[in-house]
């Protein structure tokens, strides 16, 4: 057995990347070395001995563990082969954390160790100096018999453990199925933005959590409790969602900036509470081995989900692509649904970075047509010009240079019909436009003047 205790900083509750409980977020934190972690009332045990192999020994897992990656502060940290020894070390000659301290100084014998180091002796301390007892050596070397009637059975039951007569028994710490915290603030905040500050305690906390759990979040919300002396509403709360399962906090507190830049509280917040909506498992980025490809930035998803939080959902659109001939029915503008975004995203990971547009039915033009030639920008809706001679007019005579395009569609369905000659065509002061014959029975024209006259219409300008 391998024990190793770890001891917070008094003050980890104050600092501005802690948490309001800095044994729990230790104890959590630790998880990812060893399953077996217990918290007592001033530090959190982690029995190694099953997990020395995975992370290459005693001395690889120990350097692992002394990373400067702590969620809180570390006072200090001792190890031994049971857990009383590990707690005993700690309190009479602790280990530094710091990098230039990484070699623990001669750990005391455990024979020598004070009993003041060992919980179970502290009511009886007293009495056992006035017999001469201070050490743990000096406490086993008493009778057992007499030290049980006279101190009890519970005294030599921990002397037993300490020195791995007995197991070690403790209540292991697990994870919640949801996580829930709450932190109250130091003062009370009137600004929304200034909640922030102690969001990201939370969000610490919340990273921790998911790493553990192996999930990504895809909605979690954040309340805030009111002083209710100044108003009659008692909280307020905010609903983030993402659209991929994500353990990206940075971009959860990007997203919280934006979303309480729009809150006004209706009076002053003194506590937050952050819990999750809901969970998925993480689908992890596909992992280059060469290193090369590093992606820069934030992705398509996370740069949606800004702009629908900073802009509104309702003023963030995607084109999507429609089964239609007619040019203004070829596509249509619809609200972003990250949901769907992350669909495509996960579709082309899939099928090795393929482009959306492998998932549509080819739609191939007329034979002799360049689809290129098609224009950039549509006039909606097209706009009528003057026949001259028998010649459409736009800033003057217009040259026609490709064409005709015929078009018949929107038979189906109950559409309308179009019946369309396109051509590209050159104007001497406007530049190339995109134009059409309208041909008899064209439902989608504006009104006629001369119902059997040949009529032009622009359609569209090249950029």
């Amino acid at each position: 057995m391998h024990w190793i205790a770890l001891r917070p900083e008094a003050s980890s509750a104050d600092a501005t990347t802690n948490l309001s409980d800095p044994l729990g977020a230790l104890g959590w934190w630790a998880l990812r070395f060893t399953p077996r972690v217990a918290r007592t009332d001033a530090a959190v045990l982690l029995e190694v001995s099953a997990s020395l192999r995975l992370w290459g020994g005693q001395a690889a897992l120990l350097s692992q563990v002394l990373k400067p990656n702590f969620p809180v502060t570390l006072e200090g940290y001792a190890q031994g082969a049971t857990s009383l020894i590990a707690l005993a070390q700690l309190a009479v000659a602790p280990s530094s954390v710091a990098p230039t301290s990484m070699q623990m100084p001669p750990a005391w014998p455990v024979d020598v160790l004070p009993l003041s180091a060992l919980a179970a002796a502290a009511p009886d301390l007293p009495t056992l100096a006035r017999l001469g007892c201070s050490t743990w050596g000096q406490l086993r070397s008493l009778p057992r018999g007499g030290v049980a009637r006279r101190f009890g059975a519970p005294l030599l039951d921990a002397l037993d453990q300490a020195y791995g007569q007995r197991p070690d028994v403790y209540p292991w710490l697990t994870l919640p199925e949801v996580f829930d915290a709450r932190l109250e603030l130091p003062s009370a905040v009137e600004d929304a933005r200034a909640l922030l500050f102690a969001a990201r305690r939370l969000l610490a906390q919340l990273r921790v959590w998911l790493q553990l759990r192996h999930q990504g979040v895809l909605a979690l919300e954040l309340i805030w409790y009111l002083d209710e002396r100044r108003h009659s509403a008692h909280q307020g709360a905010l609903t983030l969602r993402s659209g991929a399962p994500t353990q990206d906090v940075d971009h959860l507190q990007r997203l919280l900036v934006e979303h309480l830049a729009r809150v006004t509280l209706a009076a002053p917040a003194h506590t937050l509470r952050l819990r999750t909506l809901t969970l998925a498992p993480l689908v992890a980025d596909p992992v280059d081995l060469l290193g090369d490809a590093q992606r820069a930035g934030d992705g398509l998803l996370q740069t949606l989900e800004r702009l629908g939080a900073r802009l509104g959902a309702d003023r963030v659109l995607h084109l999507q692509p429609r089964l239609d001939h007619r040019p203004e029915q070829m596509q249509r503008w619809l609200t972003v649904d990250t949901k769907s975004i992350a669909d495509i995203a996960l579709y082309k990971r899939a099928r090795g970075q393929k482009s959306i547009q492998s998932r549509l039915p080819a739609v191939d033009g007329p034979a002799g047509w360049a689809q290129p030639l098609a224009p950039t920008w549509l006039l909606t809706p097209p706009q009528e010009l003057d026949v001259r001679a028998g010649q459409p007019h736009y800033h003057g005579t217009l040259a026609l240079l490709a064409g005709p395009q015929r078009l018949e569609a929107g038979w189906w369905g109950g559409g309308e019909l179009a019946l369309r000659d396109y051509f590209v065509a050159r104007s001497a002061h406007a530049g190339l436009v995109w134009i059409y014959r309208q041909r008899l029975g064209d439902a989608t024209a504006p009104t006629t003047h001369a119902p059997y006259a040949t009529r032009w219409f622009l359609h569209g300008l090249f950029a």
